[in-house]
């Protein structure tokens, strides 16, 4: 009989046990999910930022060979003027 009662009670109290690991296990994977949210994000805002960079250099050397270039037209065309006047 006591061996019945005490295999109840471990019964129990595994049950019991069972639930409150359940209950940590959520926990942690909701923790876990939102780190991993948080890294996204933030690897995301890092990414943007980073192109944004690429963007205003890339445009700023763009900007620089369309002046330069239009330079040498200016200076072609002078040059071509020169020649036919000659």
């Amino acid at each position: 009989m006591k061996k019945l009662i005490l295999s109840l009670a471990f019964a129990a109290v595994l049950v019991s046990c069972q639930d409150k690991t359940k209950e940590k296990l959520d926990e942690a994977t909701d923790a876990v999910k939102e780190e991993v949210t948080n890294s996204i994000d933030s690897a995301k805002i890092k990414a943007e930022a980073k192109m944004d960079t690429l963007k205003a250099n890339a445009n700023a050397k763009i900007d620089s060979a369309k002046i330069k270039s239009a330079e040498k037209m200016e200076e072609a065309a002078k040059k071509l003027k020169e020649s036919v006047k000659k």
